[in-house]
């Protein structure tokens, strides 16, 4: 009867395993991460391929992509917490952490903007945009024009913004303007830049060229994904299994050509357009160590902060330690 007993358990234990109620031992549900990004943004390129692939069930986790109207909504939401991660840039970071936040970030893309010109144009350097109309997307205080201004002023070439006429728009717009002939120069977001190059515009400067110029030893990733510390050291798997699965993604963006077809639908691009973005974000895709970026990044903000001031860099004038995150 004892021997009966035990068969009998097995078997019920068996039966209630098989039928999913209890889960096998070590099993572990995978944790929701929110992400909240643009709707039309590149960041969903990468988290599509996330999706499609499922590296992040791979991983341990479950990415729910949250939609939002813009760059400002994505912030509010992160810092009322109805997001896990957002994607900014490391300024924003270093400067909430300056006003007590425990805001960080891991590196996302090195890719950063241009100064296009038109295939045919008579200018070749800096030095030849005195007097020019140049439209400039992300206002005035954007770190790329900030970045090329500094070097005008390292080569002694003049104040760009001061010797030149100068157009702020947003991106769609001036990439338009640019083509219809109404700019001499346009710097714009990287994926407007590939655009352009795509259609026969070419690169005058870019705001990586200007910052090694300025500084940095190699490409440092303008933006990343960012979080809350201390969500983070409460959920370590998450973290872990959310860069585990961006890693993977940019990984197979960056070895298989199959995977932008796949993607060209949301990328609303064909042909050379697609091929010069699939290379661009592959040029910006890290691959330095987080001392290194912090190093540079660190250089580089002293730059901007003399360049753009508390407006742009708030009361700090340093980069603020812990803006990269290192896992404990």
């Amino acid at each position: 009867m004892r021997n009966l007993f035990f068969l009998c358990r097995r078997w019920a234990l068996l039966i209630l395993l098989l039928g999913g109620i209890i889960p096998p031992a070590g099993a572990r549900a995978a944790e929701t991460v929110r992400v909240g990004v643009l709707k039309f943004g590149t960041v969903n390129w990468e988290l599509d391929t996330i999706k499609h692939h499922k590296f992040d069930e791979k991983h341990g986790v479950n990415v729910d992509i949250r939609f939002f109207a813009g760059e400002d909504a994505t912030n509010v939401a992160l810092m009322a917490g109805e997001v896990d991660f957002i994607v900014s840039d490391w300024l924003w970071v270093s400067r909430q952490r300056a006003s007590g936040e425990d805001l960080t970030m891991f590196p996302y893309s090195t890719a950063v903007g241009a100064l296009m010109v038109p295939a045919g144009s008579p200018i070749k350097t800096l030095a030849d945009l005195k007097g020019k109309k140049i439209g400039v997307a992300g206002g005035p205080i954007d770190k790329s024009w900030l970045l090329l201004q500094g070097l005008a002023r390292k080569e002694k070439t003049g104040d760009l913004a001061a010797d030149n006429d100068i157009a702020y728009g947003a991106p769609p717009l001036l990439a338009e303007k640019a083509q219809q002939g109404e700019l001499d120069a346009v710097l714009n977001f990287w994926h407007y830049c590939a655009r352009l190059e795509a259609a026969g515009f070419r690169r005058l400067v870019s705001a990586n060229d200007a910052a090694e110029a300025l500084g940095a030893s190699g490409p440092v990733s303008a933006l990343g994904y960012i979080f809350h510390e201390s969500w983070a050291r409460e959920h370590p798997d998450a973290i872990a299994g959310f860069m585990a699965a961006t890693a993977e993604a940019k990984a197979l963006l960056g070895s298989s050509d199959e995977e932008w077809l796949r993607l060209a639908p949301i990328i609303k691009a064909d042909g050379q357009a697609l091929v010069v973005l699939r290379d661009r974000y592959r040029e910006g895709i890290p691959n330095r160590a987080i001392e290194d970026e912090e190093k540079d990044a660190a250089a580089l903000y002293a730059v901007l902060a003399d360049l753009g001031g508390e407006k742009l860099v708030g009361s700090s004038k340093t980069l603020m330690p812990g803006t990269y995150w290192r896992a404990r």
